[in-house]
């Protein structure tokens, strides 16, 4: 007996010597660090890490500049003028951008929000059709992980304002079928499913009937419940209402930015989170900082006067080369320090697993702050972040990691539903 147990105990021991143990990963001293070693290091980590933005606005950008018209896409696989292209996405590490299908509040109003929503998400397949070596569509977050190791940017969607739906519930699943992802529940105005922050009408004082069950409709099929843009009332709302966390795909802390009811609340981003879902940091200068919402307000002021004055249109390159000196200045944009600002009350408030990236990128026009004016800059807000104590492990959460859990939280909600 004692021989058997000798011989155990010396087999497990040899086991214990033998197996090879997982290498602890090594923490860099980033405060050791040069500036050169500092931007390094946080572009090692935006080519390691998925990096997911919540919102960029290139579809509506091209129906903009006609491309729609001309049922072509834009030649994003070059450099561009705008904030999104692939040559940038690469430089930055960005590798899955949700594709804002942006209905403006007038098609609510006036009709056609569902033929616009679907012109835009056809135009938004075609670019993964016309570079197929560079971009891809994505669905799940497992379809992104694909795609990131094929070395293809993903192109999910997101549809921006609910008003597509229009007053039919089946539209819910036609647009899940599209390839939608999340909804925005409405934009500038109060619509048929919620109440709008930039609106004072109050239509529902919150969530309107109709978008009950719109909400409903959205956590059977796996479709994202986003709260940016809705009136306070309307989010909690929307969090009492889903049977899945909800997101902000593109907000931002109104602590930084009082009385902007676009932003959230800190009580709000602490019951965002409770919830378990997800606030994706907005970088226009004018949701970071009370200071450029102000400066911006007086530069609105300033440039309509020099167009009465001057005769000048805004497209006018003497207009243009007006505004951009007013704006350098009179230092009207924000920062990346003040991103991380934001970063840091999330975390502060609610802890490391409940913020990421939301852009706007082409969205916010020139109100983008220094050193985060397009897609290529995503490694100066991870500098910023390891200067500040951030590991590794946290800025691959605010990357990718606290979307994806949420996204597979509604997935598997849905699933759920659907098997119930």
């Amino acid at each position: 007996m004692y021989k058997t147990l000798s011989f155990c105990l010396a087999l497990a021991l040899l086991v214990a010597c033998t197996t090879p143990k997982e290498t602890p990963k090594e923490k860099k001293d980033v405060s050791t660090m040069t500036e050169d070693e500092l931007n390094a290091y946080a572009k090692e980590l935006a080519d390691k890490f998925i990096i997911v933005d919540g919102h960029v606005d290139l579809p509506y950008r091209m129906e903009v500049k006609g491309f729609m018209l001309k049922k072509q896409v834009e030649d994003v696989s070059i450099e561009t003028e705008g904030n999104f292209d692939y040559p940038k996405a690469k430089a930055g590490g960005l590798d899955a951008p949700f594709m804002s299908i942006y209905i403006p509040s007038s098609y609510y109003f006036d009709g056609g929000a569902k033929e616009f929503a679907d012109s835009l998400i056809t135009m938004t397949m075609d670019v993964t059709t016309t570079f197929p070596d560079k971009f891809a569509p994505a669905n799940t977050p497992d379809e992104i992980k694909a795609n990131f190791e094929k070395g293809l940017i993903s192109l999910p969607m997101g549809m921006e304002n609910g008003a597509p739906i229009e007053d039919d519930l089946a539209n819910v699943k036609y647009f899940f079928e599209r390839g939608i992802r999340y909804i925005t529940l409405t934009h500038s105005k109060d619509n048929q499913i919620s109440d709008s922050s930039y609106d004072t009408t109050y239509t529902w004082n919150g969530v309107s009937p109709f978008g009950e069950k719109v909400i409903a409709e959205m956590n059977k099929y796996g479709i994202m419940v986003d709260i940016s843009h809705v009136t306070d009332s309307a989010f909690y709302d929307a969090i009492r209402l889903s049977e899945a966390p909800v997101i902000a795909s593109h907000s931002s802390c109104r602590h930084f930015t009082p009385g902007f009811q676009r932003n959230m609340s800190d009580q709000m981003i602490k019951d965002l989170a409770a919830d378990g879902g997800v606030i994706h940091i907005n970088f226009g200068s004018t949701f970071l900082s009370k200071a450029s919402r102000d400066k911006f307000d007086l530069m609105d002021s300033v440039m309509t006067n020099y167009r009465a004055e001057t005769g000048l249109s805004r497209r006018d390159s003497a207009y243009q080369a007006y505004a951009e000196k007013f704006a350098a200045d009179n230092n009207v944009f924000a920062d990346v320090p003040i991103v991380a600002d934001h970063i840091d009350r999330v975390v502060e408030l609610a802890g490391i697993d409940y913020v990421g990236f939301g852009s706007d990128f082409d969205g916010v026009g020139n109100s983008l702050p220094v050193g985060l004016k397009d897609v290529s800059m995503y490694p100066n807000v991870i500098a910023e972040l390891l200067k500040r104590g951030y590991t590794e492990e946290d800025i691959e959460k605010i990357c990718y990691k606290n979307t994806f859990r949420v996204w597979n939280e509604v997935i598997a909600t849905a699933e759920k539903l659907q098997g119930s």
